[in-house]
């Protein structure tokens, strides 16, 4: 393998999309209430921001699993570039580095952006936002205390993924917090989520071998399911609150056919008895999240 390859493969480009799902409905949902004034390049410093930090998360993951032994032959998931050999640790702790630097920038970018010279409290506030966002993106395996390996990365991915990424974002170009746009930051968040725990579930055995303490390795196979299905059925039954608190017309609703390729993703894990076999609807819920959020953002503007 290439060493490009090998680091286009470290980034896995598969779950940026899902990255970005947030910072596009907050976007559009301030755009929808600002098309004179909305600045785009606010829009571009945000995504480069957010895709930053899912790639550095990325990078810190396979380096901290990598190193604790983690990922080993047990593991069902694609071979990860430490694991493989493709990367070095000094490599990656390179490439980790300079991902953070590169993201800091971006981020003070965004922040200039938005809030120029004038909101000085603002401006430090999503400073030290962006500092924590990199420090839970490295934290999540890196260290002895990373939360991931104590049943947390639920919630900072909620957290991060959900209300910080759709509000904060809308607050960058609105200065304000609208309170429905609370209702998609939690759908969000919890789809986010949703991909997190498919990935533990797939993960199960392996993590539990390795002291990877999940909230599936905590609560088991039968009720980490019915904690999938909550999860997403809370995000979409939030999803129509969303549209009927905000008055949507009948053309708008057309966001509901977005909601057929979760139905049958709970069918398939409701069904599934092979944690190998549940790798694929990480990718489903990802892509179906980030479809979702599309579909929003242009009904948002009718």
């Amino acid at each position: 393998m290439s060493n490009i390859k090998a680091w286009f493969e470290a980034a896995r480009l598969r779950t940026l999309p899902l990255s970005v799902s947030g910072i596009l409905v907050g976007s559009f949902y301030a755009y929808s209430q600002q098309k004179e004034t909305y600045n785009w390049a606010i829009l571009g410093f945000a995504l480069l921001t957010t895709l930053g930090l899912q790639i550095l998360s990325n990078f810190a993951n396979d380096y901290g699993d990598g190193v604790k032994g983690t990922d080993n032959e047990t593991r069902i998931g694609p071979k990860r570039a430490i694991q493989s050999g493709a990367i070095t640790i000094k490599a990656m702790k390179q490439g980790i580095i300079i991902t953070s630097i590169l993201t800091l920038i971006a981020a003070i970018l965004l922040i200039y952006l938005s809030f120029g010279k004038d909101n000085f409290g603002y401006s430090l506030f999503f400073f030290f936002l962006g500092l924590a966002s990199i420090a839970a993106a490295i934290k999540y395996t890196v260290g002895n205390s990373a939360y991931g390996y104590r049943g947390l990365g639920d919630v900072f991915v909620f957290v991060f993924f959900g209300l910080v990424s759709v509000i904060g974002c809308y607050f960058l170009f609105a200065k304000h917090i609208d309170p429905l746009i609370i209702l998609p930051a939690i759908t969000v968040g919890l789809l986010s989520v949703a991909v997190l725990n498919l990935n533990n579930m797939r993960d199960q055995a392996s993590d539990t071998m390795s002291g990877k303490n999940t909230i599936v390795v905590k609560m088991g196979t039968k009720k980490a399911k019915i904690y999938h299905y909550s999860i997403i059925v809370t995000a979409l039954f939030l999803t129509l609150l969303f549209a009927i608190l905000s008055g949507f017309k009948p053309l708008q609703y057309l966001f509901l056919v977005a909601y057929v390729p979760f139905v049958l993703h709970l069918k398939t894990v409701a069904k599934n008895t092979v944690p190998r076999d549940l790798d694929p609807e990480l990718k489903k819920v990802a892509l179906g999240t980030f479809f979702l959020s599309v579909l929003l953002c242009i009904i948002l503007q009718f």
